[in-house]
């Protein structure tokens, strides 16, 4: 690069600071640990998928009762047995051992029906978190709205739009709520 591209990208970069620091940027913040503690279906998901968690915990409670029935049995019975007969049993308790396994990856796993549940729980509360911070940034004409429970430091709190944000989510729950009246 020679020197009068370097000058030219030099006073280029001077010009874009200064116009941007003398246009009126509005900057607010919403505290999304705040909604997440207040908003009633942050609650209702959680609660929800506890207990069926819960649900499933029962039943992999219940699968190793069963097995651990099975060994005692196996193991009570195993010098008095055949030799057919205590590869029978081994084999059901490998089999019901894969089972508990299978179990636990498709309800808990990565993969899982618990895992998938949370996930679309999250993505359709998560929606309307963002249509409603689109709505109170448009309507308050910010530029920018930014996660204060992620990073601020600190936020003066004129610019806390968090109130805002909760109320227009309450405004959506209130139809649906009177619907199911």
């Amino acid at each position: 690069m020679n020197q009068s591209t370097k000058q030219t990208l030099l006073v280029l970069g001077f010009v874009l600071i200064s116009a941007f620091a003398s246009a009126q940027v509005k900057i607010g913040f919403v505290q999304s640990d705040r909604i997440r503690a207040e908003y009633e279906e942050f609650k209702d998901a959680e609660s929800q998928l506890q207990s069926e968690y819960q649900k499933v915990q029962q039943e992999y409670r219940i699968m190793l009762t069963h097995l651990d029935s099975l060994n005692q049995a196996f193991e009570a019975q195993r010098l008095m047995s055949s030799p057919e007969w205590r590869r029978e049993k081994e084999q059901e308790l490998k089999d019901t051992e894969r089972t508990i396994q299978v179990f636990q990856a498709q309800k808990i796993g990565p993969q899982g029906e618990l895992y998938s549940r949370q996930a679309q729980l999250e993505f359709d509360i998560l929606t309307k978190v963002k249509r409603a911070v689109d709505k109170v940034a448009a309507t308050k004409e910010f530029d920018y709205i930014i996660d204060g429970s992620v990073a601020l430091l600190y936020g003066n709190p004129t610019h806390d739009l968090t109130d805002a944000v909760l109320f227009e989510l309450r405004k959506y729950s209130l139809p649906e709520s009177s619907d199911s009246k």
